[in-house]
């Protein structure tokens, strides 16, 4: 076996560190850094611009209420929508659109739907109905539309036999739907509007 060509480590000294070559090296290496972070260009100054965050979405558009389909049977004629109004209903801080919705008659009163809107599923899809407040098979005309602290309210004009003349309706009644427990809530006459 031939001895190593190499020295012993024992007789090398810088071999040994001891605690002033650690600080002088590390005093040397924080140098550096600070001395590249010193010559680095800032980002006004070159390369691509800073680009900032995206600022927090608002709340979403209210639903247009000329795109959702609704569920009417206007026996070949067309539908209309009489009426809208938004606002946030289920307290997510996204409006939502109420429409009244009939189907175009050439004379009378014709029975009229209330409709909750919520956004489509997508960029550019149609609103979607969330729920039915007035069916038209119910026979009523809705007026006096509005959201009001978080509640639909509309007055529904009717009829209180087949005898009465379409145009002449002569039934009136004060409702409000309130979003409550995962539905919309109606109550009916003075207790509707506070009085």
């Amino acid at each position: 076996m031939q001895p190593s060509a190499a020295p012993d480590p024992v007789d090398l000294a810088h071999t040994h560190a001891r605690p002033l070559h650690w600080l002088a090296t590390a005093t040397a290496t924080a140098a550096v850094v600070a001395l590249a972070g010193a010559l680095t260009p800032r980002a006004a100054e070159a390369g691509p611009a800073v680009q900032k965050a995206p600022a927090a979405a608002g709340p979403a558009a209210a639903p247009d209420p000329g795109t959702a389909a609704y569920p009417l049977q206007c026996g070949g004629a067309d539908h209309r929508v009489a009426r809208s109004v938004t606002g946030d209903l289920d307290g997510d801080k996204n409006p939502e659109t109420v429409a009244v919705v009939h189907c175009e008659a050439g004379s009378g009163t014709p029975p009229a739907g209330l409709y909750v809107l919520t956004p489509g599923r997508g960029d550019g899809a149609p609103a979607r109905i969330v729920a039915t407040l007035v069916d038209p098979r119910e026979q009523r005309s809705v007026t006096g539309l509005a959201i009001r602290d978080g509640a639909v309210r509309a007055t529904l004009l009717g009829y209180s036999s087949p005898d009465v003349p379409s145009c002449c309706p002569d039934e009136k009644e004060q409702v409000s739907w309130e979003w409550s427990g995962g539905a919309f809530v109606r109550t009916a006459g003075a207790e509707a509007f506070g009085a």
